[in-house]
């Protein structure tokens, strides 16, 4: 594996991409950056964890910083939202670009792979799976019914994607954006790891 590889990861909700992400980094013996970015990045900035994460892959949430500052909203209005908003966006992109430098390490969401996409030591994946798996994949995990399951996918997976789409110039999911999309189902964990691990440790060339 080269000095400094960067795995980002971009997955489909209920396809095992954290999963996969934090086995691939044990196996690899590199550092793992999914919500705890959001603790290096509240460092890094002073802002609030607590506000990093109401706007963590999620498109402008200007009701929540309406809520939690209705005085400021009331006198700045939109404006003041979008402010907030555009604060979350940097301290997070900043952090990716810093843990970026630091060394080799697997990052999860939050416009990685976009954020790095000037950097040639950097694999960008998105993972995904048929609804019918992700599915029962939510439902043993979750400990939800059938139709709650589902909807919590088709929710998160709008967040995500809107989320993505706003701040880059890339569909999220489509294979054009990334360097290689994977469908967990397939392989299953165990081999997505397996497959990642032996292009990482070959020397991947862009």
């Amino acid at each position: 594996m080269k000095s400094n590889t960067i795995i980002t990861i971009g997955r489909q909700y209920g396809s095992g991409g954290r999963a996969v992400g934090v086995r691939l980094a044990e196996e690899l013996g590199i550092p793992f950056y999914d919500e705890d970015l959001l603790k290096h990045a509240a460092k890094d900035s002073g802002l609030c964890e607590e506000i990093l994460q109401s706007y963590d892959e999620k498109p402008r949430s200007f009701l929540y910083s309406i809520a939690m500052d209705p005085f400021g909203y009331a006198f700045g209005g939109l404006n003041a939202a979008s402010t907030l908003d555009q604060k979350a966006y940097s301290a997070t992109f900043d952090t990716i670009n810093r843990l970026a430098e630091q060394g080799s390490c697997v990052i999860v969401g939050r416009c990685a792979d976009y954020v790095l996409r000037e950097k040639d030591n950097v694999l960008r994946i998105f993972l995904y799976a048929p609804m019918e798996r992700r599915i029962e994949t939510v439902m043993e995990r979750d400990e939800l019914k059938e139709s709650d399951a589902k909807q919590r996918i088709l929710r998160t997976d709008r967040g995500r994607a809107a989320y993505y789409e706003f701040y880059t110039t890339q569909k999220w999911g489509a294979a054009g954006s990334y360097d290689l999309c994977i469908d967990t189902s397939v392989f299953g964990e165990e081999g997505t790891v397996k497959l990642l691990r032996h292009i990482v440790e070959t020397d991947f060339n862009k």
